[in-house]
């Protein structure tokens, strides 16, 4: 009887945790090609400069319409200002059917994130016009096209595997770019834009998933999964016994709760010298956050699903960088767990010990994400002696209220370091504000029965949640710590995103980020 009873226990657990609850395709990033020919298909998206210039491509349709394209142009008044648009018929002879035309602004003037974010509004203005998009005609050099199509792909992403119609699929399976050098310009993508693509799409993707599909378990599989075959990667995780026997208590504590046991992923990408200290990036990945026993308010408690941001883009950062086969040692940690105010969960009042040694006394179940940051960036910092140590999380609702959707926050005992990641965000799109850091943050966490609190100071939330992040980081350790929790999902779409949902935040920085301080560094010291 008792072996019946648990063979029907275990049948109940295994249905309600399975993924075939929500059945749906497996999708694949938005293919990139590119060629020198003119397409002959009944549509085409042409990019017109400012001003109404007309590049190589533009000038011998217009020679072929005996002048019918630049009449077009003047009559339709398109000026050619970065980011509009316009739909106009096709001048007789030019063999098309219908053209949208692409203002691609001031070509000599425009930065890297201009020409992404004009790739990407095109590529949804031609989803809106035409339920696809039609190959895209520039007269451009390598470097500028390959970073339009960065943005055309980014663009297009949409998070639609559960829809069931096919009217309303927006996911593009390819573009076609009609390029001046399409040689030149496929080698720099494929090489190095590609790579940082697909591990965003990734990204997003894993970010996305409601939280019955993505759960620390599964969230390992589908980094796994998508890690396979990239060479110099090491994967090791950490489940329940491996945490106990680390002394992992803080990250232990925070999925104790929940039937779908805590993992700590480890992701060592071997691409620099031999023995060179790593990069090591750890993400807070709570897959799913009640607020435990100090529950959340309901309402809005579905957007929770993208509380593991942080550990996505981390992971996530990794692959960018394997994928386009940097120069670098990096470690990526994932500290995984799911917050649920089940019966063994922790309560308010409890004190767990860190893998530091250091005491925590929970205060409020709901600050859950600096506890298994706890564990994570400990385990990371006196494991491998960082070169740098950045650790992303959806920390904060104050760092969401103090600087909304435009920047993440940043903290650091490092000047120089903000400095540069100050500039870098600039130079990719992926903004951050400095926030204060200082000895009063760190004094209003200590505790009296413990040695320190995880919620209830009288600080500033986004900087006491920074204090105690950094208390397992040692003084000497270059570290960062970006509250990504106001720009890690966004319920509109912007021209690098079609879709609501994941931004996957944090990537475009960090590839940029490491490309100029330490591959740059490594190139310069190969050469001398």
């Amino acid at each position: 009887m008792k072996y019946w009873v648990n063979l029907l226990i275990t049948i109940i657990v295994v249905v309600a945790t399975s993924p075939l609850l929500a059945k749906a395709k497996v999708e694949t990033p938005t293919t990139i090609n590119f060629s020198s020919q003119l397409p002959a298909q009944q549509n085409i998206l042409l990019g017109i400069a400012k001003g109404g210039e007309l590049g190589a491509f533009a000038s011998e349709l217009n020679r072929k319409t005996q002048g019918g394209l630049e009449y077009l142009i003047t009559t339709t008044e398109f000026t050619g200002e970065a980011k509009t648009t316009r739909v106009v018929t096709a001048p007789k002879g030019s063999g098309y059917q219908t053209i949208l035309l692409i203002g691609l602004g001031d070509v000599s003037e425009n930065t890297d994130v201009e020409w992404q974010e004009i790739g990407g509004n095109a590529a949804q203005k031609a989803l809106a016009e035409f339920k696809t998009i039609p190959p895209f005609i520039v007269s451009l050099a390598p470097e500028k096209a390959a970073q339009l199509a960065y943005g055309a792909k980014l663009g297009s992403y949409y998070f639609d595997k559960y829809k069931t119609k096919s009217d309303d699929l927006k996911t593009v399976k390819s573009i076609e770019f009609i390029v001046s050098d399409a040689n030149a310009t496929r080698a720099l993508y494929q090489n190095e834009i590609d790579p940082v693509a697909n591990a965003i799409w990734y990204t997003r993707n894993i970010s996305n998933e409601p939280a019955n599909i993505i759960y620390p378990e599964s969230f390992v599989q589908r980094w796994k999964t998508h890690f396979k075959g990239m060479k110099n990667i090491n994967i090791r995780v950490f489940d329940e016994d491996d945490m106990l026997d680390k002394n992992m208590g803080a990250i232990y504590g925070v999925g104790q709760g929940s039937q779908r046991p805590p993992r700590m992923m480890i992701v060592e990408y071997q691409g620099g010298k031999k023995g060179e200290a790593p990069i090591v990036l750890v993400g807070k990945g709570i897959t799913f956050d009640t607020g435990g026993i100090s529950l959340k308010n309901p309402p809005n408690m579905w957007n929770m699903k993208f509380d593991m941001s942080g550990a996505a883009s981390a992971i996530g950062t990794v692959h960018a960088l394997a994928g386009r086969k940097a120069k670098v040692n990096v470690v990526g940690i994932a500290a995984l767990a799911e917050n649920m105010p089940g019966a063994n969960a922790q309560r308010p009042g409890d004190v767990v010990t860190s893998m530091s040694g250091k005491t925590i006394q929970i205060r409020s179940t709901d600050a859950e994400g600096r506890l298994v940051l706890a564990d994570g960036i400990y385990y990371g910092d006196v494991t491998y002696n960082p070169a740098l140590l950045v650790d992303l999380a959806t920390l904060t609702g104050s760092a969401s209220r103090a600087l909304g959707k435009d920047y993440a926050a940043l903290f650091t005992r490092h000047q120089e370091l903000a400095s540069q990641f100050l500039t870098m965000g600039v130079s990719t799109g992926e903004q951050v504000w400095q926030l204060p850091l200082n000895d009063n943050h760190f004094k209003a966490i200590k505790n009296d029965v413990a040695d320190i609190m995880n919620s209830g100071p009288t600080a500033p939330g986004a900087s006491a949640g920074a204090a105690f992040v950094g208390s397992f980081v040692r003084e000497q350790t270059p570290w960062v710590h970006l509250d990504i929790a106001g720009v890690a999902w966004n319920d509109k779409a912007t021209p690098v995103k079609a879709s609501p949902g994941s931004t996957s935040f944090g990537i475009r920085l960090l590839n940029g980020y490491i490309k100029a301080h330490f591959e740059k560094a490594h190139l310069e010291n190969s050469n001398k």
